[in-house]
């Protein structure tokens, strides 16, 4: 499988605009946002809506370039170089960005096309974990029970990102809980139903301009051409389909990671150049200065979780199987960030951990991007299932 790494001309528009939205406005308020948890922030309105044009004529311009060259350079890769700007800018308010919500990735990856239609202009929070489980997806005990043309659907969901904020939210719910996994679906449930409550707004370490809500469905009813993919329980599918939202979403939190690495990277040379500690490509990392050969080992990490969400991304646009894939990118770029920014507030000593810049809040905002859409040991165990040839039975 070869990938040319080259940008395609056609994506040039969608990283100039998240380029000019990540300097020229996220990182005006981006500390505004983190002392002020909760509040909405206003500025997002405009950007959302452009962004919402845009989708369309990116499709467009998608469809005739791709037809004209063979293979696929679509919404997956336009949605990870997205990411990687705007995560230079802010990851939380990246994820406060109407209409860009990870429900929307998910109806992206499931809906079929009267879906993908209707649910066009709605801007979707996702709700997977609940009080009795995180990564562990497979465990969900949200209940979806037809009744009629409805499905009724009972549970409560925690940890919803934009979830006091979006229109909808795409909730996983069983259909029958003694059948497992191949039972879970997922819903697209308007916000303003009748039985859905935000309960509360959590309180975090990072990412404080993004909410995150617990969510109460209490026989909640929604059409039941709401569920998202199949119907049917398909046993020895498991639940493949709404996993493939995953397949997607994965690769983008890698991009997240690596646009709030490129921050923290930059961040880290000034600090080093300032103190006369050049960077020097052409020397041995261990013949410079032990920080100088941090920055270079660093910054190598950081290139190789670029090169594998772009590889994720791109295989998903082609329809490749990337689970794995996927779940790689999201690893070594969870752990890379994380790594990333505590070295540079180490380096950066009293002006990093102060507010005074704006390290220590990346250092706290990174540690949830190797956390959600799956912890780091979640990740290794899905590759290790993939590399050995092992089922979740096998290999828990």
């Amino acid at each position: 499988m070869a990938i040319n790494l080259e940008l395609p001309e056609k994506l040039n528009s969608t990283v100039e605009r998240a380029r000019m939205a990540a300097e020229h406005i996220f990182r005006p308020i981006s500390r505004k946002y983190d002392k002020a948890e909760h509040e909405y922030p206003t500025e997002l309105d405009d950007l959302g809506k452009i962004a919402k044009q845009a989708r369309g004529g990116d499709k467009d311009a998608d469809k005739a370039a791709d037809a004209a060259a063979g293979t696929v350079n679509g919404a997956n890769l336009r949605s990870v170089l997205n990411a990687r700007e705007l995560g230079w800018g802010d990851v939380g308010l990246m994820l406060s960005i109407p209409y860009q919500g990870l429900g929307n990735a998910a109806i992206a990856a499931v809906a079929n096309d009267e879906q993908l239609e209707r649910f066009a202009d709605v801007w979707a929070a996702m709700a997977i974990t609940e009080p009795g489980f995180g990564s562990d997806s497979a465990a969900v005990s949200t209940t979806a029970v037809l009744d009629g043309d409805d499905y009724v659907i009972n549970g409560e969901k925690i940890f919803v990102t934009a979830g006091s904020r979006a229109d909808h939210v795409v909730v996983w719910a069983t259909l029958d809980k003694s059948v497992g996994r191949a039972a879970i679906k997922s819903f697209v449930v308007p916000l303003n139903s009748t039985g859905v409550t935000v309960a509360r707004l959590e309180e975090k370490l990072g990412l404080k301009s993004s909410d995150t809500a617990v969510i109460v469905f209490d026989d909640v009813r929604v059409p039941a051409e709401n569920l998202l993919g199949s119907p049917e329980i398909e046993v020895r599918k498991g639940f493949g389909g709404v996993m493939q939202t995953f397949d997607n979403t994965r690769p983008v939190v890698a991009a997240m990671a690596v646009g709030l690495g490129r921050a923290a990277l930059e961040e880290l040379r000034r600090m080093l150049e300032e103190a006369g500690h050049e960077i020097d490509y052409d020397r041995p990392a261990a013949a410079q200065h032990a920080t100088v050969a941090e920055f270079i080992r660093l910054e190598s990490d950081w290139e190789a979780s670029w090169m594998l969400a772009l590889r994720a991304a791109w295989m998903a646009d082609n329809k490749t199987p990337n689970s794995s894939e996927a779940s790689m990118s999201k690893a070594k770029a969870g752990r890379m960030v994380t790594e990333l920014t505590n070295k540079a507030v180490e380096v950066g000593a009293t002006a990093a951990f102060s507010e005074t810049e704006l390290l220590e809040k990346w250092a706290r905002d990174s540690k949830i991007l190797d956390i959600f859409e799956g912890t780091q040991q979640i990740q290794q165990l899905i590759i290790a299932r993939k590399v050995l040839g092992k089922s979740s039975a096998d290999l828990k």
